[in-house]
């Protein structure tokens, strides 16, 4: 399985089938249910520490399906016309304890909506983290604003909080930080630059669905918290997203800019459309997939940090492995993936490409994750378009372009390594072939050259 040029989703889509079919393939030998946890690495011809698949993703709940179809047979598709839609903003608001929720189509809607809300766009500048999703900068970049990166933690994978002021000039407006791979980011650190400075605080939440930093769950931190529920996430809709918050003003005008500007609460009618909106809205049917899966949300959240716990305690003393840190504030991750860092040099120098795919050969799926995206060419597009060109003067945008280097991130691409989170939802012996692999690969590290 070559899982370097792998996007994120395609590299979730795949671990569930990806032993079978490398098996299928030939990649991973089919010896049964046999393993073998010594010996020959399975990218040599010997046998795989795994040849059965981990669990499957996403899980439907077939109790559900009459509750979907009575919906369809309804006709009554449009929130407008239902009341679904509004059951799940009260229960996933509940969930979280936060007193709103507003879903939207997809994550990335929930982004621009709350951007949009809190009044960050033309010649406004966001600070963000380098490692993430590309949809957390083309939010801003969508919103005419400036995406400034703020250089990378390596040992949490989140943006490193010491690099943040450094970023700030008399534009910035905002800081969108990112707990990325469902880990949450410093939101103590955050939350005092923020304060000091007068800025607001987007939480893109879109992979941390229940994590949480000292009891508070990820997305009630900040002045907003975004939410993806695509095929991928914990909380599977297919396409879906959400924004929640506390202030009920500022919830209400996401409300009415996700209706198309009609009037909600605090937003009143001056005139048939009281201020600029758009359909962001989610459906009848997607929210009635929400309410079935919420259902397996905590439980199967309680069992990927269990299992987590007990990977990092098996794989941490091998040399060259070093898992991801949690921050002291961190009380609960959620674990869309567990990374941690390979670090060749104690694999005698062996490519991280060659370990990433003498790990699939042994049965365990794995990804080198995100590349430092600043350098794939996005940048210049949106530096030379009209619109940036016209809110942003030519010497700013050139002192842009000289502080698109970030050198912890870039180490941290270079060394990266992914387990999707369905690989944290099997059993303790699940994880114990996953560290077997790993030591297996460690204890053979002079034939992988």
């Amino acid at each position: 399985m070559n899982n370097r040029n792998l996007t994120r989703r395609e590299f979730l889509a795949t671990v569930s089938t990806g032993t079978v079919a490398a098996v299928a393939a030939s990649r991973v030998p089919a010896y049964g249910n046999v393993s073998n946890r010594a010996g020959k690495p399975a990218i040599l011809g010997g046998q795989a520490v795994r040849t059965k698949p981990f669990p499957g993703w996403p899980v439907w709940d077939k109790s559900a399906e009459e509750h979907v179809l009575s919906i369809l047979r309804s006709g009554h598709w449009f929130r407008g016309r239902g009341e679904t839609v509004t059951q799940f903003e009260k229960k996933y608001a509940e969930l979280l304890g936060a007193k709103r929720c507003v879903c939207t189509v997809n994550g990335t809607n929930a982004l621009l909506t709350a951007l949009h809300a809190l009044d960050v766009g033309v010649g406004d500048e966001v600070i963000v983290s380098p490692y993430t999703f590309i949809a957390t900068y083309n939010v801003v970049i969508g919103s005419c604003a400036l995406p400034v990166f703020a250089d990378t933690d390596p040992e949490t994978f989140q943006i490193d909080p010491d690099k943040i002021e450094e970023r700030i000039t008399e534009r910035t407006r905002a800081i969108l930080p990112v707990h990325i791979l469902g880990l949450p980011a410093n939101m103590d650190r955050i939350m005092a630059i923020a304060k000091k400075h007068n800025l607001v605080v987007i939480e893109d939440a879109c992979q941390a669905w229940l994590a949480e930093w000292r009891g508070k769950k990820a997305g009630t931190v900040g002045d907003l918290g975004c939410f993806s529920f695509q095929n991928s996430k914990h909380l599977p809709i297919g396409e879906g997203g959400a924004v929640v918050g506390n202030d009920e003003e500022l919830m209400d005008r996401v409300w009415s800019y996700h209706n198309c500007g009609r009037p909600f609460g605090s937003v009143k009618r001056t005139s048939s459309y009281p201020i600029i909106g758009t359909n962001r809205r989610m459906t009848e049917y997607q929210a009635a997939v929400g309410l079935s899966q919420i259902k397996r949300l905590e439980s199967d959240t309680q069992r990927r940090n269990e299992n987590a716990r007990y990977l990092t305690s098996r794989i941490k003393d091998i040399p060259g492995i070093v898992p991801h840190k949690l921050y002291e504030g961190v009380t609960r991750a959620a674990y869309h993936l567990y990374p941690f860092r390979y670090k060749k040099e104690q694999f005698n120098n062996v490519p991280r490409s060659r370990f990433l795919a003498a790990l699939s050969a042994e049965g365990v799926p794995c990804s080198s994750g995100y590349g430092p995206q600043y350098r794939d060419g996005l940048m210049e597009v949106f530096l030379n378009s009209k619109n940036f060109t016209r809110a942003f003067s030519k010497a700013r945008l050139k002192k842009y372009r000289r502080e698109l280097r970030y050198p912890a991130n870039d180490r941290l691409c270079q060394e990266a390594v992914w387990l999707s989170q369905t690989l944290l939802l099997g059993s303790k012996a699940d994880i114990d072939d996953i560290a077997d692999a790993i030591q297996k690969l460690y204890d053979n590290r002079d034939k992988l050259a």
